[in-house]
């Protein structure tokens, strides 16, 4: 039997949930509480750290009290998140309004309401990138991040006592994602690590750390002995991971009875998540070929030279800055997205919230036309489809067209004049390109606008 088979042979009550989950819990904060301990021993015997030592000696004798609290299998005694944490992410994310909130003035209520959901998710992840840049130097420290570790890791032990929460997370396609999630917080984390060390090392007149170890070795048998020990210790975790976790396969693939949500390999998810907002020949199409040919055109565009072969953040800030927003907020988490809070019919879901396959999110999608002509000139759509879409065409044709130059009058004058014309346009035009998805998602989420130019007579919509 796999671990987490029980969790899915079919809907039980809280009791008997809780009972199924108890003995996996007691496991988890056991490991956490070894992961702890190790961590103390190291600091003590190797970096001579005692204060912190204790510390983390202390944090694990809280996850060896909470591992047998846990195993009992009693709701009263299973360290779970408070309610009202849950019911604020339930509002939040899922727009599911608790009762305590009920009584709040109007006009928060509805500002909340208007701004939940995937609004709140993508601006809230954004929050904390601009959050995490800012104050990098403090959340870059080892203590600082181990901390973060163990709270992310309790806050995940405890939200499991949820039903919903555990279905989600602990579904086998999904495990390898939130496996890969905390995979790509530690290695943002040691490159950011290594960046802000060498910024200051920089400050200081010093070479980067990657200057003082260039020691080159030999292939053999240096770097085979070290990818045998890898590839030995990769095949016994897929070991070990084939016999825990049951197999994701599903019955064979009929036209009668599909999936529900139907999503695309983990991967894609951030594709289809784009689908969302923009046509199959943009989001599809034309939106991954950019980004193809953008990565391409970057060495020819660069025109700095720094930063070549070590860590750094100061030396190329603007490069660190593109390259973090658009892989992690523009694609990580759109993938996080598409894999955690997007259920049946395609509805944004809390991770507390039950898949209920007859929610129906009421979206009344307009078009810039509609908004224009109809709404705010209460006139009927002009028969001529070049005149109905005028406002589009302009709108688009002023955002390519006319911020460019302005830009690089203003914002990006520096890089004006270092690139030079051509690579300052190719820019320019891959940089708005770039940022007109989350510009379509906020304005989809908040003013349902569906398309800017819709030419559904020759499936020209953008």
């Amino acid at each position: 039997m796999t671990l987490f088979a029980p969790l899915f042979a079919a809907e039980v009550n809280l009791a008997e949930f809780l009972e199924r989950i108890s003995g996996f819990l007691g496991g988890y904060y056991v490991v956490l509480a070894v992961m702890n301990a190790a961590m103390a021993l190291y600091l003590w015997q190797k970096k001579g750290e005692t204060r912190w030592a204790l510390v983390w000696v202390g944090v694990a004798a809280l996850f060896v009290i909470l591992s047998p609290l846990a195993a009992s299998g009693y709701q009263s005694m299973m360290p779970g998140l408070p309610q009202w944490m849950i019911d604020t992410v339930n509002w939040t994310l899922g727009r599911v309004q608790p009762a305590w909130a009920a009584d709040w003035p109007k006009p928060i209520l509805a500002i909340i309401n208007w701004g939940g959901g995937a609004t709140f998710y993508s601006v809230g992840t954004t929050a904390l990138l601009v959050i995490l840049f800012i104050f990098r130097r403090f959340f870059v420290q080892p203590m600082v991040a181990w901390a973060m570790l163990n709270l992310s890791l309790l806050g995940m032990g405890m939200a499991m006592t949820n039903p919903n929460f555990a279905a989600i997370v602990t579904k086998p396609d999904n495990v390898p994602i939130v496996s890969m999630v905390f995979l790509l917080g530690y290695f943002t984390w040691l490159a950011a690590y290594k960046a802000v060390q060498n910024d200051e090392r920089t400050a200081r007149g010093e070479v980067p750390l990657e200057k003082l170890d260039d020691e080159k070795v030999l292939v053999w048998p240096d770097l085979v002995y070290t990818e045998l020990i890898c590839m030995i210790a990769l095949t016994a975790l897929l070991l070990v991971w084939a016999i825990v976790l049951k197999a994701p396969l599903e019955e064979p693939a009929s036209r009668v009875k599909t999936p529900n949500p139907s999503k695309a390999p983990w991967y894609f998810l951030g594709l289809q998540e784009m689908l969302v907002y923009f046509d199959p020949w943009y989001a599809g199409v034309v939106l991954p070929s950019l980004v193809i040919f953008g990565l391409m055109a970057i060495p020819y565009m660069d025109f700095n030279k720094k930063g070549n072969g070590y860590y750094t953040i100061a030396e190329r800030k603007f490069s660190y800055l593109v390259f973090q927003f658009g892989f992690l907020d523009l694609w990580v988490t759109l993938i996080v997205l598409g894999t955690f809070l997007r259920g049946p019919n395609w509805n944004i879901f809390s991770p507390f919230e039950e898949w209920d396959a007859h929610k129906v999110d009421v979206l009344n999608n307009v078009n810039l036309s509609q908004y224009f002509w109809v709404k705010w000139l209460q006139m009927p759509l002009p028969q001529n489809l070049l005149i109905r879409e005028l406002p589009g065409i302009i709108a688009v044709l002023a955002y390519l067209i006319i911020l460019p130059p302005l830009m690089a009058v203003t914002v990006f004058r520096k890089f004006f004049v270092k690139m030079g014309f051509m690579r300052y346009m190719l820019m320019a035009t891959l940089l708005l390109l770039m940022m007109s998805l989350p510009i379509k998602m906020v304005l989809r989420w908040t003013v349902n606008l569906k398309y800017i130019i819709a030419i559904p007579e020759y499936f020209l919509n953008f």
